[in-house]
């Protein structure tokens, strides 16, 4: 993965709103959104009026590294970006991985999904996209390819529509390959999964805050469980902070959530009233726990509310906020930090786990010992 690409999936993190405001102005999201922050962390980094600079030069400036976290969208992949932050993405409901000898797996399916209704699974082997071998192409142009992503250097094409087809050939073990077309479709991601790992625990785990990740938390509590609740970021790279601060509000019975900087001024994010602050609770972290998810595990762990299981985060505590170039382009740049309710910044250090545990599986099986140890903990605020 490029190093720009990489600065683009950071980007899908806590904005405060920023995006928020573009969403609404697009038409994608309803209500008023808060007030932009605009108190860049450096005067130097952030151009007076970014929305007046080229492609080129937006492109340029995110090569420079000035701003770490600098990112540039081409308008189609700007629209893909907030469908994805409103809970949705155009595909065809397969997930892919490279395996060690270099084959093209199917890694999941999406029940309902165009995929399963060709009757596609698990560890079937994916041999083409659209006659072009899938060996021969990394992992993340294969994705590309099924969602209907035009190549980086094919400026001139537009992604795909929905209804548009994409044909795929495929071998399952044992098995003669064949071709099938499936009809690409707008499809709801899978950020939140519950699970039970050991009577009475209760696991959710969520991939990233997308629109409505809040609510689905909450009601996974419905049935409160007899133990304990584990909470799992580990690889969540981030998303809309107001359904961080509504993920908090499940566990806090109000109060601070978390603060940024707004005109050089600090403004207060804050739960709403009536979480659940009596069920022994740990969050699992780990390198790949970012930004809006590294807020919501610094906010529990400050206020005391939860036991951090797993290794120090990845340590992402910016705010940026999207330009529209004049070719409907978008370029994103840091204008802001937010802080945990004790003050502390993951900007750069990360957040710090109570229990280390660099093993993912010892991380599992820690918290579920650590759940024990907290079963007799009275509820706490």
């Amino acid at each position: 993965m490029s190093s720009q690409r990489a600065r683009q999936g950071a980007t899908l993190t806590a904005v405060f709103g920023v995006l928020l405001v573009c969403g609404a102005a697009a038409g994608a999201w309803g209500g008023t959104a808060p007030p932009l922050p605009r108190r860049p962390l450096s005067a130097d980094a952030v151009p007076a009026d970014p929305s007046a600079l080229s492609p080129e030069q937006a492109a340029g400036l995110v090569a420079s590294g000035t701003d770490r976290w600098a990112a540039y969208y081409s308008p189609q992949d700007y629209a893909e970006f907030a469908q994805g932050l409103d809970g949705e993405y155009l595909g065809v409901g397969l997930t892919v991985d490279r395996a060690e000898d270099g084959t093209t797996l199917v890694d999941e399916v999406l029940p309902g999904s165009p995929a399963a209704g060709a009757g596609l699974a698990a560890g079937d082997r994916l041999l083409a996209v659209d006659g072009e071998p899938a060996d021969r192409l990394p992992v993340t142009e294969v994705v590309a390819r099924l969602r209907g992503r035009p190549a980086p250097q094919d400026r001139a094409a537009r992604s795909a529509a929905p209804g548009s087809t994409v044909v795929l050939a495929v071998q399952r073990p044992g098995a003669a390959s064949h071709e099938v077309t499936l009809r690409r479709t707008v499809l709801a991601t899978q950020d939140v999964m519950v699970d039970h790992p050991a009577p009475g625990v209760l696991r959710i785990s969520v991939r990233a805050f997308t629109s409505g990740v809040g609510a689905e938390i909450r009601a996974a509590l419905q049935h409160p469980p007899q133990r304990g609740v584990v909470l799992d970021l580990r690889g969540n790279s981030g998303g809309l902070l107001p359904e961080a601060v509504a993920a908090a509000s499940v566990f806090l019975d109000g109060g601070p959530v978390a603060s940024y900087l707004s005109r050089g001024e600090r403004r207060e994010l804050t739960a709403t009233a009536g979480g659940d602050t009596a069920t022994p609770l740990v969050v699992l972290v780990d390198g790949g726990t970012m930004s809006a998810a590294e807020l919501l595990a610094g906010a529990l762990q400050d206020r005391n509310r939860a036991v951090l299981v797993g290794a120090r985060t990845f340590g992402k505590g910016t705010v940026q906020q999207p330009s529209r170039l004049a070719d409907g382009s978008v370029l994103e740049l840091t204008v802001g930090q937010y802080y945990t309710p004790a003050g502390r910044s993951p900007e750069g250090a990360g957040l710090q786990p109570d229990v280390a545990a660099g093993d993912p599986a010892a991380a599992e099986a820690l918290a579920l010992r650590v759940l024990g140890g907290l079963g007799a903990t009275p509820g706490r605020r």
